[in-house]
């Protein structure tokens, strides 16, 4: 639309004048909305259940709590940069082609292809940027979250996560560490929708929460799976996002580096009340994350009994 109109007013008369006129009038119309976006991300991301959401979601990157998210907010910088960088100078060349190539008397339009140098070099530099950007950064980091899963021996906390139309659970192995037996002929509402055995020893302490709580500082792995669509598991302060397949069980890990209430999310558009899919995440100590589990799985064993 933009360029559209500076090749409308480019055929008139006082074309640099009307450029500026333009170019005032985008930047205050970015003034105008800029302050509605940031209000409107906030009130996204504020919590309904009346917990308060630690951090500021505004405008910009949401806080940064996990140990390996700076490599991620690196990335996104030099990305913003060097795009800021390029749409600059392809606008510069832009404007100065409007202004320069305008139509008026004397002018006469050439239809012989250009050779120019400059452009070749150019799209070479880009090209590599792209190739350093992409082995240098991108994949080390795509390895270190989705391949390289802690290993057994670093002891990490596992936790199943299931989503589903409009909801998230999270499955925990209870005080004993081991997952019960899950089925999908145990599922039942919102009673078990886990699926969980409670005719298996190991899974009588196992519970499932809406809500999702780790112990800080560490490594947790969340298993991802869906019982109906496709949705997306996202936690944007921990810099993760993974999509949930069904019959599909995706590991994702990840270590906060400080406690706090935040949000889990679905980044993937799951239906008409895919606004409602979020839930709480508490980042809390070790020894306050084990009291919140033997509290919940005595209160499972309780209705069993």
């Amino acid at each position: 639309m933009i360029v559209a109109a500076m090749q409308i007013f480019s055929h008139r008369r006082n074309a640099t004048k009307r450029l500026f006129l333009g170019a005032a009038l985008w930047v205050l119309a970015v003034g105008l909305l800029l302050p509605t976006a940031t209000a409107f991300a906030q009130a996204v991301a504020a919590d309904t259940s009346g917990v308060k959401i630690d951090g500021t979601y505004g405008f910009g990157l949401p806080p940064d709590v996990s140990e390996h998210g700076w490599q991620i907010d690196r990335l996104i910088n030099i990305l913003h940069v060097f795009m800021a960088i390029l749409f600059v100078g392809w606008g510069i060349f832009l404007v100065r082609c409007l202004v320069l190539y305008r139509k008026k008397p004397g002018h006469a339009a050439s239809y012989e292809l250009l050779k120019a140098k400059p452009a070749k070099y150019a799209e070479i530099v880009v090209m590599v940027f792209e190739v350093i950007v992409l082995v240098g950064f991108s994949m080390p980091v795509w390895a270190s979250v989705k391949n390289d899963l802690p290993k057994d021996s670093e002891n990490p906390f596992k936790v199943r996560v299931i989503a589903e139309q409009f909801a998230w659970n999270f499955h925990y192995p209870g005080p004993d560490g081991v997952f019960g037996r899950s089925a999908p002929q145990f599922v039942n509402g919102a009673d078990n929708p886990a699926g969980i055995d409670r005719s298996d020893q190991a899974g009588k302490d196992d519970l499932v929460a809406g809500e999702l709580h780790f112990p800080v500082g560490e490594p947790i792995i969340c298993e991802l799976t869906s019982k109906d669509v496709i949705h997306s598991f996202f936690l944007p302060v921990m810099r993760i996002k993974q999509d949930t397949i069904p019959g599909m069980r995706i590991p994702v890990w990840f270590k906060a580096k400080q406690s706090g209430n935040y949000e889990v999310a679905c980044a993937q558009l799951c239906g008409n009340n895919h606004y409602k899919m979020k839930a709480l995440m508490v980042i809390e100590p070790r020894a306050k994350f084990d009291e919140w589990l033997k509290k919940k799985s005595e209160i499972i064993e309780f209705k069993e009994d």
